[in-house]
């Protein structure tokens, strides 16, 4: 994470669901404190949450562990009251958890089940709506508006072979962005997402063909320290005239085709 532009997010609180292992959502959590923010930290395992609370703690910034499963409203709904609790304010909202291979199978859409279509779209749109709802609340009883961001993919904006569920999900991400930053613009409420290509993590890595690098540009996967460079630029006043929007992370993915 660079650090050209200081405490860009100094006396601000965030808080990043999906942020405790590693990847993206760890990177994001790392280079949220760094520049400035208390962070609390939601993951579905509890010691991983705890870790990463206690790396940002060991850094000398505040930091809170909090778990639960984000198919639950409740959970979803916990994890933005509690972090306001705890440090009595909510700033930034950062979504992390998404993906398809990991959870669902990669199949054509005429052999996907209604229960897999429902988990992908649990885990990449619905329990963020959830979110977005409850931080919305927040930030307008705050009077001081707010930031979210939400980790998305460029497959949400074109065909998405063998991860149709996934690429429907995410287009349904940014559609939501574009509606948060028509309606909530005036309350000082942005939202914007990232679109990532192919992004060098554990999960993603083991799912991705070993070829896969070659059909990006640039030659090679993004890595989650660019993705948390891009979290904190759209969660700080760096973006202040920027919301409803996607920026594409992608190596240059979306701009080349056609793809094999």
């Amino acid at each position: 994470m660079k650090d050209d532009y200081g405490q860009v997010l100094a006396g601000k609180v965030a808080l990043v669901i999906g942020g405790g292992g590693d990847g993206i959502g760890r990177a994001i959590t790392r280079a949220l404190a760094a520049v400035g923010a208390s962070v609390a930290v939601a993951d579905h395992d509890p010691s991983r949450a705890e870790e990463a609370a206690a790396e940002i703690a060991t850094s000398g910034a505040r930091a809170c562990a909090l778990t639960g499963d984000v198919r639950s409203a409740e959970a979803v709904n916990d994890f933005v009251k509690r972090t306001a609790g705890t440090f009595g304010a909510l700033d930034v909202l950062v979504t992390v958890v998404g993906g398809q291979v990991a959870f669902v199978p990669a199949v054509r859409v005429q052999y996907m089940s209604d229960d897999d279509w429902d988990l992908a779209f649990d885990l990449n749109l619905r329990y963020v709506m959830r979110a977005v709802r409850a931080a919305v609340a927040v930030f307008q009883d705050q009077g001081r508006g707010g930031v979210i961001v939400s980790v998305g993919s460029v497959t949400g904006s074109m065909g998405a072979p063998m991860q149709g569920a996934y690429g429907a999900a995410k287009a349904g991400l940014a559609s939501l962005a574009r509606t948060i930053g028509a309606e909530y613009s005036r309350d000082g409420i942005r939202m914007n997402v990232i679109g990532c290509g192919a992004i060098a993590t554990p999960v993603a890595g083991g799912a991705q063909p070993p070829d896969e690098a070659s059909e990006v540009p640039m030659g090679r996967y993004g890595q989650p320290d660019e993705v948390a460079d891009a979290a904190v630029f759209l969660a700080s006043s760096l973006s202040s005239y920027m919301t409803g929007q996607c920026l594409v992370l992608d190596g240059g993915l979306s701009a080349r085709g056609p793809f094999r």
